[in-house]
């Protein structure tokens, strides 16, 4: 590795992949959903953030709908 680099003379040019960033956020989950989950990561050998973000773009693309009876 180099120990000076010239950064001067370099273009400046956008991400390309800016439209695929992740957007950090908050989200809280119950211990049975986080282990569910881990567990299933842990066998398919990702994190379990990678597969939880799957499953929902998955219901996402294709407008799944939770269908809700209160008693």
């Amino acid at each position: 590795m180099r120990h000076h680099y010239e950064f001067s003379k370099m273009k400046g040019e956008r991400n390309p992949y800016v439209s695929r960033l992740k957007q950090p956020i908050t989200i809280r989950l119950d211990k049975a959903t986080v282990s569910y989950f881990k567990e299933l990561a842990g066998r398919l050998g990702m994190p379990y953030q990678n597969l939880i973000n799957l499953y929902l773009r998955e219901c996402a693309l294709h407008r799944k709908k939770l269908e809700l009876n209160w008693a």
